[in-house]
């Protein structure tokens, strides 16, 4: 286990009921989720996590599991000021009005962040998802709250489909690309060019290197250290119960070592993005 002191910008709460993934038997593979703020506060005092953004747990194809942990994050944050939270919106039309009612509680005290994924439905290229994604960033641009959008290789989530809400929105919305990519094609994508040519471009995007694979990690560092930007993008998230926190934080502090670099990554770029 990393003595590493981290300030984690990505983990779930909320224990989902089992689902027969793929067709196969009724199963929980998130086996270290967890339900309450004391069981959450055990992992962080056991990890050397500071502070960390709490968002509801999703995976099972029922929107109202994931709707239903709104409320769980806006306590926790509540009754803990190591935590703060985002809220779980969704683009598809048939979760408008479940979408709606979670961006009324974008004014709750300690939420930063707005969750949604197209893992379960819906497309950047889906007219039928604009006025739902609209209303997301419009949201976050009015309670300067960062926007955290899933990604991971093909159909929806790939960069190609999520990098355009990038190019639309992030001028103006502060966007984090929750996985890096979320796989090979991804990865080279952005450390070859489309990450830093965004940041150059003046838009507010940020990442995080849970799920990335080895290589990721030390090309991503390497080339912020090259080309000089970048170092205040990246956070480090432990995606726990979907993530591992020490794997996470072993690769994350393998490639980027115990210089400032590190400490930007592991604690001082959530300070800045998410407050003290």
């Amino acid at each position: 286990m990393t003595t590493q002191l981290t300030n984690d910008a990505h983990r779930h709460l909320g224990v989902m009921p089992a689902y027969p993934f793929y067709g196969g038997a009724p199963v929980n593979p998130d086996m270290s989720a967890r339900a309450t703020l004391a069981e959450l506060i055990a992992d962080l005092d056991r990890e050397g996590t500071e502070r960390a953004l709490v968002l509801p747990n999703y995976g099972v194809p029922d929107a109202k599991v994931s709707f239903g942990f709104n409320q769980l994050v806006l306590e926790a944050a509540a009754k803990d000021d190591r935590i703060s939270c985002g809220l779980w919106v969704s683009p598809r039309p048939q979760d408008a009005e479940m979408t709606a009612k979670a961006l009324e509680l974008a004014g709750e005290p300690g939420v930063k962040a707005l969750k949604t994924s197209f893992l379960l439905g819906g497309s950047v290229e889906d007219p039928e998802c604009q006025v739902q994604l609209d209303n997301m960033f419009a949201v976050a641009r009015e309670h300067d709250l960062v926007v955290h959008f899933h990604t991971s290789p093909g159909a929806a989530s790939d960069i190609d489909k999520v990098g355009q809400l990038v190019d639309k929105y992030g001028d103006d919305a502060k966007i984090h690309l929750v996985h890096f990519g979320g796989g090979i094609s991804g990865h080279i994508k952005l450390v070859s060019s489309r990450f830093f040519d965004w940041i150059e471009a003046g838009k507010k995007v940020y990442t995080d290197t849970s799920w990335a694979v080895g290589f990721a990690p030390r090309w991503l560092a390497s080339e912020i250290e090259r080309r000089g930007i970048g170092h205040d993008r990246v956070l480090f998230a432990s995606d726990e119960p979907w993530g591992d926190y020490a794997g996470e934080a072993a690769r994350l502090a393998a490639a980027t070592g115990d210089g400032e670099l590190g400490r930007l990554m592991f604690t001082d770029n959530f300070t800045t993005l998410y407050g003290s």
